[in-house]
């Protein structure tokens, strides 16, 4: 099996290897490309590595939990995502062998597959505390409310900002069981990290989305890209500071944050809106970039 054609769906490796009646399973729920599980769960993990009086143990349990959580989270929003999406998805060459949209899969079907996940996802959640369980109930109404944005506002990169950054103060408020100013420092900070390379995303669809009047960030600011996604980055930076300040990281995170910076400004240098493959493969850089913040926030435990 081949990848498709215009798209980033991967049916080789592993997913090839499925039994049939599983594999439009899995491609639902983007098991192919676990950059988005990544993306999930790591502001997560700055959540749990930040406050300080935490035990180790305590945080490895957690980032586990959230580990497993993100992969079934991740996909119960693809779930909806797809569900609302379907008909849109069909008009898009980048989407248009979806598991909904090509017929694959039905409606009942990807019902009951999200119901599954839901349930997963409840199982794990009642691990955690109450206040973490409440913010967990809430995003859900975000997870349902996000695939509407595009077609009433010019933002909805910025609703996938709040939905999948919501991993950072539900891993702070399960690590530190308070909801404090570093919490909403660190929020912001994941909300316009990921508003930015959303954003970057969004540029590989954009004639689509121009052809079939479907709303992005990516549209709103496709004359002027680097500007607006640096913009966000240098934002998501001096938010990410502060909140290594209110939470009282020492000289490590300080210098260890020097490295996502770099990471992040390279990205805005290289960044061309009319480059697809160029694009996604800024996209997904940005792995590597979180995996940075959240060794910086750890060397800011030291002396805590």
């Amino acid at each position: 099996m081949t990848p498709l054609p215009h798209t980033d769906i991967r049916t080789t490796g592993w997913i090839s290897r499925l039994p049939a009646a599983l594999r439009p399973y899995a491609l639902l729920a983007r098991l192919d490309r676990p950059i988005g599980t990544w993306l999930l769960f790591l502001p997560g993990l700055w959540g749990i590595l930040l406050p300080g009086g935490v035990e180790a143990g305590e945080r490895l349990r957690l980032a586990l939990l959230f580990g497993i959580g993100s992969v079934v989270m991740r996909s119960a929003g693809c779930v909806v995502n797809d569900m609302w999406d379907r008909d849109i998805d069909r008009m898009v060459a980048r989407t248009a062998g979806r598991p909904l949209a090509s017929g694959a899969l039905r409606m009942r079907q990807a019902a009951w597959f999200l119901a599954l996940l839901l349930a997963i996802g409840l199982v794990i959640l009642l691990q955690l505390n109450g206040l973490c369980r409440l913010l967990g109930v809430g995003s859900l109404l975000l997870v349902g409310l996000y695939p509407l944005a595009k077609r009433f506002t010019w933002w909805p990169q910025l609703v996938m900002g709040f939905t999948f950054g919501f991993g950072a103060p539900m891993g702070y408020a399960a690590a530190a069981g308070r909801i404090d100013t570093a919490w909403a420092a660190l929020y912001a900070a994941t909300v316009l990290w990921q508003l930015g390379f959303d954003t970057i995303y969004g540029f590989q669809d954009m004639e689509d989305d121009a052809r079939i009047g479907v709303k992005s960030t990516s549209r709103l600011w496709a004359g002027q890209p680097r500007q607006f996604v640096g913009a966000c980055y240098g934002l998501a930076v001096a938010a990410l500071l502060l909140a290594g300040w209110l939470a009282g990281c020492t000289i490590g995170f300080w210098v260890a944050m020097v490295l996502p910076a770099i990471a992040l400004a390279w990205q805005v240098a290289h960044l061309h809106s009319t480059d697809p493959r160029r694009c996604l493969m800024l996209f997904r850089s940005n792995r590597e970039t979180g995996l940075a913040v959240a060794l910086a926030i750890l060397a800011g435990l030291t002396g805590r």
